[in-house]
């Protein structure tokens, strides 16, 4: 079920609006979501990227919150040259998580 939710916006962004639905043969409603949804993973992106950086999230963590696989963060961390932190407890994490799935 879908919410629906009113905006105002100024007159330049209702253009550009404009001629993205137009050049992209589709209503304002669809672009509008699609822009949003695009921003949203770009802030949930760089919001886990700081919380990483910043030592509250484990990269395990800042993955998951990103809504990225562990992998794919980390090619993100790369792009930004975020330094990466592998502390002892994610060392001991990974290790039992191995022996784990050997069994």
């Amino acid at each position: 079920m879908s919410d629906i939710i009113t905006t105002r916006l100024t007159g330049s962004l209702n253009k550009d609006l404009t001629i993205v639905a137009e050049t992209e043969h589709l209503d304002k409603s669809t672009v509008m979501r699609r822009l949003l949804s695009n921003a949203i993973s770009e802030w949930k992106k760089e919001y886990a990227i700081k919380m990483y950086a910043s030592g509250k999230y484990s990269t395990e963590q800042a993955a998951k919150f990103a809504e990225l696989s562990l992998w794919s963060f980390l090619d993100v961390l790369k792009e930004k040259k975020v330094p990466i932190t592998y502390n002892i407890e994610e060392f001991e994490r990974d290790i039992k998580n191995i022996k784990w799935k050997r069994q």
